[in-house]
């Protein structure tokens, strides 16, 4: 049964859908495989390959046609869903992350795990091996991970605030080192004028928010879209009446929050203890 297509006419299929995208992109340019090749620094060839689903890369090259196309982080999360899921698609998490290159400001909120934007490689690979991967694999998913903190960085970055439950940081890695470098990144990461990071604690108490991770996506056209995820499955939400209701809940879990400087205090104070042990 050949590989069912969207409307738009373009393969649901990650690998071919990968390939496409390089295709069309290139193809609008007016460059051939040799001149892309000598503009990057790669072997035509392997543009070749990859428009033909022969091969999907490595992040580096993905990560250099990203900045050439003028495409932020859109062909590097194609590249990652084409290298993790072989059998299926998942087309809203793709329109997700097309939307997210886009946003002007993400808001988000961490129930357990801290978002893929501001984890280390130490704490990326101890989340994705948790999850079942390994070998090469894993190496290719912490590398694509890594290269998605991009978004972050430079000059003209998407405002990016985050509430991170206590649960967060109260989850450990088993590497006591990898777990402080973690920390110290974020310390570092909140220092940035674009980044706000805050904590929900436990004295919190129960909120609406407390059985996902939710990030909400502010548009050029002014609209929020929000993608909300489990650790089974996640679901982009565009429905106006669902996003402001799931915004009111995360206003609540704002005002519940500590504010930024006494969010920063509770993370040294972990670090602290986290020195201190043997």
């Amino acid at each position: 049964m050949p590989t069912r297509r969207a409307v738009t006419g373009r393969s649901r299929e990650p690998r071919a859908r990968f390939a496409e995208e390089l295709r069309l992109l290139r193809t609008a340019r007016g460059h051939s495989l040799r001149q892309l090749g000598d503009r990057l620094g790669w072997d035509w060839s392997l543009f070749g390959k990859m428009e033909k689903g022969e091969t999907v890369g490595g992040p580096e090259v993905v990560q250099a046609l990203d900045v050439h196309y003028g495409t932020p982080g859109l062909l590097l999360a194609l590249w990652e869903l084409a290298v993790s899921d072989k059998t299926q698609f998942k087309e809203r998490y793709r329109r997700y992350m097309a939307l997210e290159a886009e946003a002007v400001s993400l808001w988000h909120f961490a129930v357990s795990v801290l978002p893929g934007l501001l984890q280390t490689p130490a704490y990326a690979r101890e989340v994705l091996s948790a999850g079942g991967l390994k070998g090469e694999a894993l190496d290719q998913q912490v590398e694509a991970r890594m290269g998605r903190r991009e978004l972050l960085a430079g000059e003209d970055v998407p405002q990016f605030r985050t509430i991170l439950s206590e649960a967060v940081l109260r989850t450990s890695l088993r590497d006591p080192q990898g777990w402080k470098q973690q920390l110290e990144y974020l310390l570092e990461v909140g220092e940035r004028g674009d980044v706000t990071l805050q904590v929900a604690p436990f004295s919190a108490g129960l909120h609406g928010l407390t059985n996902a991770d939710v990030m909400f996506l502010r548009l050029p056209d002014g609209r929020t879209v929000a993608y909300a995820e489990n650790g089974y499955r996640g679901e982009l939400i565009e429905d106006s009446v669902t996003v402001e209701r799931l915004q009111r809940a995360y206003d609540s879990v704002r005002d519940l929050a500590l504010s930024p400087a006494e969010s920063r205090r509770f993370i040294l104070r972990i670090l602290e203890e986290v020195r201190a042990s043997p």
